[in-house]
Protein backbone atom coordinates (compact mmCIF):
# COMPACT_ATOMS: atom_id res chain seq x y z
CA UNK A 1 0.00 0.00 0.00
CA UNK A 2 1.63 3.19 -1.21
CA UNK A 3 2.24 6.07 1.24
CA UNK A 4 2.95 9.41 0.19
CA UNK A 5 5.52 11.47 2.84
CA UNK A 6 5.40 15.80 2.83
CA UNK A 7 8.55 17.49 2.05
CA UNK A 8 10.05 19.88 5.01
CA UNK A 9 8.46 22.53 3.28
CA UNK A 10 4.99 20.98 2.97
CA UNK A 11 4.96 20.06 6.43
CA UNK A 12 5.93 23.85 7.34
CA UNK A 13 3.15 24.89 5.81
CA UNK A 14 1.01 22.57 7.38
CA UNK A 15 2.12 23.54 10.97
CA UNK A 16 1.89 27.16 10.00
CA UNK A 17 -1.45 26.65 9.15
CA UNK A 18 -2.44 25.07 11.50
CA UNK A 19 -1.10 27.56 14.04
CA UNK A 20 -2.97 30.35 12.62
CA UNK A 21 -6.26 27.92 13.28
CA UNK A 22 -5.31 27.89 16.84
CA UNK A 23 -4.80 31.13 17.12
CA UNK A 24 -7.45 32.97 18.86
CA UNK A 25 -9.13 35.43 16.48
CA UNK A 26 -9.48 38.59 18.96
CA UNK A 27 -7.49 39.42 22.03
CA UNK A 28 -8.86 38.58 25.54
CA UNK A 29 -10.57 41.20 27.27
CA UNK A 30 -12.00 41.38 30.52
CA UNK A 31 -15.32 41.79 30.99
CA UNK A 32 -14.98 45.83 32.27
CA UNK A 33 -12.74 46.21 29.06
CA UNK A 34 -15.17 44.37 26.99
CA UNK A 35 -17.90 46.75 28.71
CA UNK A 36 -16.30 49.70 27.64
CA UNK A 37 -15.82 48.36 23.59
CA UNK A 38 -19.18 47.93 23.78
CA UNK A 39 -20.25 51.48 25.42
CA UNK A 40 -17.93 52.84 22.71
CA UNK A 41 -19.57 51.35 19.62
CA UNK A 42 -22.87 53.07 21.17
CA UNK A 43 -22.37 57.01 19.93
CA UNK A 44 -25.56 58.11 21.78
CA UNK A 45 -24.03 56.68 25.08
CA UNK A 46 -21.12 58.31 23.91
CA UNK A 47 -22.09 61.54 22.81
CA UNK A 48 -24.47 61.47 25.92
CA UNK A 49 -21.28 61.11 28.49
CA UNK A 50 -19.63 64.32 27.03
CA UNK A 51 -22.78 66.26 27.30
CA UNK A 52 -23.03 65.11 30.62
CA UNK A 53 -19.65 65.64 31.57
CA UNK A 54 -19.94 69.49 29.52
CA UNK A 55 -23.01 70.36 31.96
CA UNK A 56 -21.11 69.39 34.74
CA UNK A 57 -18.06 70.94 34.20
CA UNK A 58 -19.85 74.38 33.20
CA UNK A 59 -21.99 74.09 36.16
CA UNK A 60 -19.17 74.02 38.89
CA UNK A 61 -16.94 76.51 36.90
CA UNK A 62 -19.81 78.57 37.12
CA UNK A 63 -19.16 78.61 41.32
CA UNK A 64 -16.30 80.81 40.70
CA UNK A 65 -16.64 82.60 37.39
CA UNK A 66 -20.34 83.09 37.00
CA UNK A 67 -21.55 85.47 34.59
CA UNK A 68 -23.00 87.31 37.26
CA UNK A 69 -24.92 87.34 40.87
CA UNK A 70 -27.64 84.83 40.05
CA UNK A 71 -29.96 86.61 43.06
CA UNK A 72 -28.43 90.69 42.31
CA UNK A 73 -31.65 92.28 41.09
CA UNK A 74 -31.66 95.16 39.28
CA UNK A 75 -35.75 96.21 37.64
CA UNK A 76 -33.84 98.63 35.57
CA UNK A 77 -33.22 95.25 33.58
CA UNK A 78 -36.43 93.52 34.10
CA UNK A 79 -37.33 90.97 31.05
CA UNK A 80 -35.21 91.82 29.24
CA UNK A 81 -34.42 89.54 25.95
CA UNK A 82 -31.43 87.69 24.67
CA UNK A 83 -28.43 89.56 23.17
CA UNK A 84 -25.58 88.39 22.00
CA UNK A 85 -23.03 90.82 20.96
CA UNK A 86 -22.10 91.48 17.45
CA UNK A 87 -24.87 88.60 16.44
CA UNK A 88 -27.67 90.36 14.80
CA UNK A 89 -30.60 87.28 14.51
CA UNK A 90 -33.86 87.36 15.83
CA UNK A 91 -34.43 85.79 19.64
CA UNK A 92 -30.50 86.94 19.82
CA UNK A 93 -30.12 90.59 18.71
CA UNK A 94 -31.64 92.29 21.98
CA UNK A 95 -35.06 92.94 19.74
CA UNK A 96 -38.78 91.99 21.08
CA UNK A 97 -41.88 92.87 19.02
CA UNK A 98 -40.17 95.27 16.82
CA UNK A 99 -38.51 97.36 19.44
CA UNK A 100 -34.88 97.36 20.83
CA UNK A 101 -35.29 96.20 24.92
CA UNK A 102 -31.19 97.30 25.10
CA UNK A 103 -31.50 100.78 24.33
CA UNK A 104 -30.02 103.60 26.34
CA UNK A 105 -28.34 100.90 28.12
CA UNK A 106 -24.81 101.21 26.72
CA UNK A 107 -22.77 98.71 24.24
CA UNK A 108 -21.53 96.88 27.88
CA UNK A 109 -24.70 95.61 28.68
CA UNK A 110 -26.35 92.37 27.52
CA UNK A 111 -27.97 88.93 28.90
CA UNK A 112 -26.91 85.92 26.74
CA UNK A 113 -30.04 84.28 27.96
CA UNK A 114 -32.03 87.65 29.01
CA UNK A 115 -33.27 88.40 32.36
CA UNK A 116 -36.19 87.56 34.54
CA UNK A 117 -39.15 89.96 36.38
CA UNK A 118 -36.61 91.40 38.76
CA UNK A 119 -33.45 91.62 35.97
CA UNK A 120 -31.79 88.97 37.44
CA UNK A 121 -29.27 87.38 34.69
CA UNK A 122 -31.11 84.22 33.57
CA UNK A 123 -28.08 82.23 32.29
CA UNK A 124 -26.34 82.54 36.02
CA UNK A 125 -29.45 81.18 37.60
CA UNK A 126 -30.11 78.07 35.11
CA UNK A 127 -25.97 77.46 35.82
CA UNK A 128 -27.30 77.59 39.78
CA UNK A 129 -30.17 75.45 39.00
CA UNK A 130 -28.07 72.48 37.33
CA UNK A 131 -25.99 72.47 39.89
CA UNK A 132 -28.70 71.96 42.23
CA UNK A 133 -30.16 68.96 40.17
CA UNK A 134 -26.81 67.58 39.71
CA UNK A 135 -26.03 67.65 43.42
CA UNK A 136 -29.20 66.31 43.71
CA UNK A 137 -28.19 63.49 41.52
CA UNK A 138 -25.23 63.14 43.36
CA UNK A 139 -27.09 62.53 46.59
CA UNK A 140 -29.64 60.11 45.20
CA UNK A 141 -26.46 58.15 43.80
CA UNK A 142 -25.13 58.33 47.81
CA UNK A 143 -27.81 56.31 49.60
CA UNK A 144 -28.42 54.00 46.45
CA UNK A 145 -24.30 52.68 46.83
CA UNK A 146 -25.09 53.04 50.87
CA UNK A 147 -28.41 51.98 51.92
CA UNK A 148 -29.84 50.27 48.78
CA UNK A 149 -26.81 47.99 47.79
CA UNK A 150 -25.78 46.86 51.81
CA UNK A 151 -29.29 46.65 52.38
CA UNK A 152 -30.20 44.02 49.30
CA UNK A 153 -26.97 41.94 49.79
CA UNK A 154 -27.56 41.74 53.41
CA UNK A 155 -31.34 40.51 52.54
CA UNK A 156 -30.10 38.52 50.20
CA UNK A 157 -27.19 36.78 51.84
CA UNK A 158 -29.14 35.85 54.98
CA UNK A 159 -32.69 34.74 53.89
CA UNK A 160 -34.98 33.17 56.13
CA UNK A 161 -36.17 35.32 58.53
CA UNK A 162 -34.15 38.11 58.07
CA UNK A 163 -35.20 38.28 54.20
CA UNK A 164 -39.00 38.13 54.92
CA UNK A 165 -38.68 41.32 57.99
CA UNK A 166 -36.55 43.35 55.49
CA UNK A 167 -38.82 42.97 52.47
CA UNK A 168 -41.76 44.07 54.70
CA UNK A 169 -39.84 47.01 55.71
CA UNK A 170 -39.34 48.05 52.54
CA UNK A 171 -43.05 47.17 51.00
CA UNK A 172 -44.32 49.38 53.58
CA UNK A 173 -41.40 52.63 52.91
CA UNK A 174 -42.95 52.07 48.97
CA UNK A 175 -46.55 52.20 49.72
CA UNK A 176 -45.58 55.99 50.92
CA UNK A 177 -46.00 58.17 47.98
CA UNK A 178 -42.83 60.23 47.81
CA UNK A 179 -44.92 63.57 47.91
CA UNK A 180 -46.56 62.85 51.49
CA UNK A 181 -43.21 62.26 52.72
CA UNK A 182 -42.18 65.25 51.13
CA UNK A 183 -45.08 67.24 52.93
CA UNK A 184 -44.10 65.40 56.08
CA UNK A 185 -40.40 66.16 56.18
CA UNK A 186 -41.66 70.30 55.81
CA UNK A 187 -43.64 70.02 58.68
CA UNK A 188 -40.11 69.31 60.46
CA UNK A 189 -37.65 71.43 58.55
CA UNK A 190 -38.42 73.87 56.36
CA UNK A 191 -38.22 74.18 52.79
CA UNK A 192 -35.08 73.51 50.89
CA UNK A 193 -32.43 70.97 50.23
CA UNK A 194 -32.79 68.95 53.77
CA UNK A 195 -36.30 68.39 53.36
CA UNK A 196 -35.72 66.89 49.65
CA UNK A 197 -32.30 65.16 50.29
CA UNK A 198 -34.48 63.37 53.69
CA UNK A 199 -37.17 62.51 51.35
CA UNK A 200 -34.53 60.66 48.87
CA UNK A 201 -32.90 58.91 51.73
CA UNK A 202 -36.27 57.52 53.15
CA UNK A 203 -36.97 56.26 49.65
CA UNK A 204 -34.75 56.66 47.10
CA UNK A 205 -32.68 53.77 48.06
CA UNK A 206 -35.49 50.67 47.38
CA UNK A 207 -35.63 50.23 44.23
CA UNK A 208 -31.88 49.25 44.08
CA UNK A 209 -32.31 47.18 47.45
CA UNK A 210 -34.81 44.91 45.14
CA UNK A 211 -32.53 44.38 43.05
CA UNK A 212 -29.27 43.47 44.21
CA UNK A 213 -31.20 41.81 46.12
CA UNK A 214 -32.72 39.53 43.84
CA UNK A 215 -29.15 38.88 42.03
CA UNK A 216 -27.63 38.22 45.31
CA UNK A 217 -29.58 35.26 45.68
CA UNK A 218 -28.76 34.08 42.73
CA UNK A 219 -24.75 34.64 43.41
CA UNK A 220 -24.70 33.04 46.44
CA UNK A 221 -25.41 29.68 45.00
CA UNK A 222 -22.86 29.89 42.50
CA UNK A 223 -19.52 27.76 43.07
CA UNK A 224 -17.37 30.46 43.52
CA UNK A 225 -19.18 31.83 46.50
CA UNK A 226 -19.58 28.21 47.91
CA UNK A 227 -15.50 27.61 47.58
CA UNK A 228 -15.09 30.90 49.52
CA UNK A 229 -17.46 30.00 52.32
CA UNK A 230 -15.95 26.45 52.52
CA UNK A 231 -12.45 27.93 52.32
CA UNK A 232 -13.66 29.63 55.53
CA UNK A 233 -13.93 33.53 54.62
CA UNK A 234 -16.03 35.97 56.32
CA UNK A 235 -19.40 36.95 54.82
CA UNK A 236 -17.99 40.88 54.97
CA UNK A 237 -14.84 39.84 52.64
CA UNK A 238 -17.32 37.75 50.65
CA UNK A 239 -19.93 40.62 50.13
CA UNK A 240 -16.72 43.27 48.98
CA UNK A 241 -14.61 40.33 47.19
CA UNK A 242 -17.35 38.39 44.79
CA UNK A 243 -20.41 40.00 45.30
CA UNK A 244 -19.76 43.33 45.28
CA UNK A 245 -17.67 42.69 41.74
CA UNK A 246 -20.33 40.72 39.91
CA UNK A 247 -22.83 42.98 41.34
CA UNK A 248 -21.60 46.07 39.75
CA UNK A 249 -23.41 45.93 36.10
CA UNK A 250 -26.43 45.97 38.07
CA UNK A 251 -25.28 49.10 40.26
CA UNK A 252 -24.20 51.35 37.45
CA UNK A 253 -27.03 50.62 35.44
CA UNK A 254 -29.23 51.20 38.23
CA UNK A 255 -27.45 54.34 39.27
CA UNK A 256 -27.93 55.79 35.97
CA UNK A 257 -31.56 55.68 35.87
CA UNK A 258 -31.96 56.56 39.72
CA UNK A 259 -30.07 60.11 39.01
CA UNK A 260 -32.74 61.22 36.07
CA UNK A 261 -35.81 60.67 38.70
CA UNK A 262 -33.96 62.22 41.43
CA UNK A 263 -33.39 65.21 39.51
CA UNK A 264 -36.69 64.99 38.05
CA UNK A 265 -38.14 64.97 41.34
CA UNK A 266 -36.47 67.99 42.55
CA UNK A 267 -37.81 69.93 39.83
CA UNK A 268 -41.10 68.98 40.51
CA UNK A 269 -40.92 70.06 44.28
CA UNK A 270 -39.48 73.36 43.30
CA UNK A 271 -41.97 73.79 40.57
CA UNK A 272 -45.33 73.27 42.31
CA UNK A 273 -43.44 75.29 45.54
CA UNK A 274 -42.20 73.38 48.16
CA UNK A 275 -38.98 72.50 46.67
CA UNK A 276 -36.38 75.15 47.30
CA UNK A 277 -37.67 78.31 48.42
CA UNK A 278 -36.80 82.09 46.95
CA UNK A 279 -34.37 83.47 46.11
CA UNK A 280 -32.34 80.39 45.35
CA UNK A 281 -32.70 79.01 41.86
CA UNK A 282 -33.76 75.79 40.73
CA UNK A 283 -34.96 74.13 37.54
CA UNK A 284 -37.95 73.89 38.59
CA UNK A 285 -38.71 77.64 40.15
CA UNK A 286 -37.33 78.84 36.77
CA UNK A 287 -39.72 76.42 35.35
CA UNK A 288 -42.51 78.01 37.11
CA UNK A 289 -41.89 81.35 36.73
CA UNK A 290 -41.16 80.99 32.74
CA UNK A 291 -44.49 79.91 32.71
CA UNK A 292 -46.01 82.83 34.17
CA UNK A 293 -45.00 85.11 31.32
CA UNK A 294 -45.06 81.98 28.09
CA UNK A 295 -47.23 83.79 26.17
CA UNK A 296 -45.10 87.47 26.29
CA UNK A 297 -41.56 86.28 27.26
CA UNK A 298 -41.33 82.96 26.07
CA UNK A 299 -37.74 82.13 26.52
CA UNK A 300 -37.81 82.43 30.62
CA UNK A 301 -39.47 78.85 30.00
CA UNK A 302 -37.90 77.68 26.88
CA UNK A 303 -34.21 77.90 28.41
CA UNK A 304 -34.20 75.87 31.47
CA UNK A 305 -36.59 73.51 29.97
CA UNK A 306 -34.14 72.44 27.33
CA UNK A 307 -31.78 72.48 29.59
CA UNK A 308 -33.73 70.07 32.15
CA UNK A 309 -34.53 67.92 29.10
CA UNK A 310 -30.83 67.95 28.05
CA UNK A 311 -30.27 65.95 31.31
CA UNK A 312 -33.27 63.76 31.02
CA UNK A 313 -31.93 62.54 27.99
CA UNK A 314 -28.69 62.44 28.39
CA UNK A 315 -29.08 60.44 31.66
CA UNK A 316 -31.57 58.08 29.84
CA UNK A 317 -29.43 57.39 26.70
CA UNK A 318 -26.21 56.21 28.71
CA UNK A 319 -28.12 54.19 31.34
CA UNK A 320 -29.65 52.35 28.11
CA UNK A 321 -25.57 52.32 26.44
CA UNK A 322 -24.10 50.91 29.92
CA UNK A 323 -27.19 48.69 29.94
CA UNK A 324 -26.47 47.05 26.52
CA UNK A 325 -22.97 46.95 27.35
CA UNK A 326 -22.76 45.56 30.75
CA UNK A 327 -25.09 42.27 28.93
CA UNK A 328 -23.21 40.15 27.37
CA UNK A 329 -25.68 38.60 25.01
CA UNK A 330 -26.56 42.12 23.36
CA UNK A 331 -24.96 42.93 20.05
CA UNK A 332 -23.71 45.80 18.25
Amino acid sequence: MATSKLSPDAFKHVKVNAAEQERIATPALTFTQDAIRRLKKNKAAVISLWVLVFIAFISIISIWLSPSNPNKQSLNYANLPPKWPGIDLPGLNGYMNGQNKYAGMGKNVYFLLGTDYLGRDLLSRIMVGTRVSLFIGIVATFFDLTIGVFYGIISGWRGGMTDTLMQRVIEIISSIPNLVVVILMLLVFRPGLTSIILAIAFTGWVTMARLIRAQTLQLKDQEFVLAARTLGESSIKIAFKHLIPNLSSTIIIQTMFTIPTAIFFEAFLSYIGIGLPAPTASLGTLLSDGQKNLQVLPYQLLYPAIVIVILMLAFNLLADGLRDAFDPRSEH
